[in-house]
């Protein structure tokens, strides 16, 4: 692959040239700090620009069009990343080389039809499409604990402490949507456009510097941006006693989730250790959480753990019937002492190495995993696939009990079966 990083005052372009790929693969993030009050409108954002444009101004011209550029796909998604909001929008298409020429152009125009000629008319987005978008995302917000993993996510997030970037909803607020409309999302997107960070990802077998050129022509941001802060939050401090949530739905499955808090970590022990770490610990069904939790005491449905770099957070999350609530967080609290305490074997790490470095071999194989690896170098401080490989031989016993004894069990947040009720407790 051939990488190439152009910087205009204005925003980046990454070029990725690969011919792995007949397709070739843009995505646009527009990236700004993280605050509450502008989740939900760049939520709505982003679904408001792919409904129509003053071009396209119906699903109906959307579809013909795409379908003319061969099935040409777009998507747009929103994220937090730590300190930072990112409002993303892809665009895959076939290469011009099993089309026609042209087609990178006239594909690239597309999409940029969507980001810089939205169907408006005097600074108000056209109504009709504006209410379709925010119908969806009103429909989402309304159904959120509906879906009892994710709401049990945001409730431990929420509960570990409420103030931290980290607890806030990525999917946006009900009561912030209700005071959005079509005149005051305009000058929201215009500030987008102004404001924002800007990184460009394209890949596919291309030409980096016809790709630039086209961009230069056809992307039309020029405002100098501030320098870029970190997207890593600051550690916070863990309790001293064990926060515990409850609370109760009709539901069948109960969903236990236990937050630990990290301490600060070196830069290889957050990109390396705390990886492998987390694998021995809850990554898979040879993870100690699923042998010890499910296997022999057959007291949960699923467990697992997922490490957080941003937010400096490590969660467990385990499907269990409520009654076994008690006996599965000892377990759980049990298996976070073993790893302080080195209970783990050589060949523990070296399953949680060879589990890793197959995982880097299959980030190789499609477009959007190596902008992925692009993205977490352009923006997090990530090596690149190759010394990622190398450097995960250096992980040692030592290093993985070391920042065990940083990982510090703070909250535990329970939704079980039963009438609504919430209660708090301290263990």
């Amino acid at each position: 692959m051939e990488y190439h990083k152009y910087e205009n005052v204005a925003y980046h372009l990454h070029t990725i040239k690969t011919d792995k790929f007949k397709t070739v693969t843009v995505k646009v993030n527009f990236k700004r700090k993280l605050e509450k009050k502008d989740i939900t409108y760049r939520n709505l954002l982003a679904d408001v620009l792919l409904e129509s444009s003053l071009k396209y101004p119906s699903r109906r011209d959307i579809e013909i069009k795409t379908e003319d550029l061969y099935n040409l796909f777009v998507k747009s998604n929103t994220y937090l990343s730590g300190n930072y909001m990112i409002m993303s929008f892809d665009c895959i298409f076939l290469n011009e080389a099993y089309t026609e020429t042209g087609m990178l152009k006239e594909s690239l125009d597309f999409l940029m039809e969507f980001l810089f000629h939205p169907n408006v008319v005097k600074k108000r987005f056209e109504a009709t499409n504006f209410k379709i978008a925010k119908k969806a995302l009103e429909e989402q917000l309304n159904s959120l604990e509906d879906n009892y993993g994710r709401y049990s996510m945001y409730r431990l997030l929420e509960e570990m402490d409420k103030n931290a970037l980290f607890s806030l909803r990525p999917i946006g607020y009900l009561e912030d949507l209700q005071e959005i409309d079509e005149s005051n999302l305009y000058p929201y997107y215009e500030s987008v456009l102004s404001s924002d960070l800007v990184d460009i990802f394209v890949i596919g077998n291309i030409d980096s510097e016809k790709v630039q050129q086209l961009f230069l022509e056809n992307f039309p941001i020029n405002t100098l941006k501030k320098p870029a802060i970190s997207h890593y939050l600051e550690p916070l401090k863990p309790r001293r006693m064990l926060k515990t949530i409850k609370e109760k739905k009709d539901i069948n499955q109960s969903h236990l989730l236990i937050g630990c808090k990290i301490d600060s970590l070196s830069e290889f022990e957050k990109k390396y250790v705390m990886n492998v770490y987390n694998f021995i610990l809850g990554g898979g069904t040879d993870s100690k959480l699923f042998h010890n939790v499910r296997e022999l005491n057959s007291l949960c449905y699923s467990i697992h753990s997922t490490y957080q770099p941003t937010s400096n957070l490590l969660i467990i999350k385990a499907g269990i019937d409520a009654s076994s609530y008690k006996k599965a967080v000892s377990l759980i609290k049990k298996e976070l002492v073993n790893m302080e305490k080195g209970n783990f074997e050589e060949s523990d790490i070296e399953k949680a190495k060879i589990t890793y470095l197959s995982a880097f071999d299959e980030l190789e194989d499609s477009p959007s995993s190596i902008i992925s690896t692009y993205i977490s170098h352009e923006y997090l401080g990530y090596d690149m696939l190759e010394e990622r490989k190398k450097k995960i031989h250096e992980v040692t016993k030592e290093m993985i009990v070391s920042v065990a004894k940083k990982v510090h069990a703070d909250t535990v947040y329970l939704l079980e079966g039963g009438e609504h009720n919430e209660a708090n407790e301290d263990e």
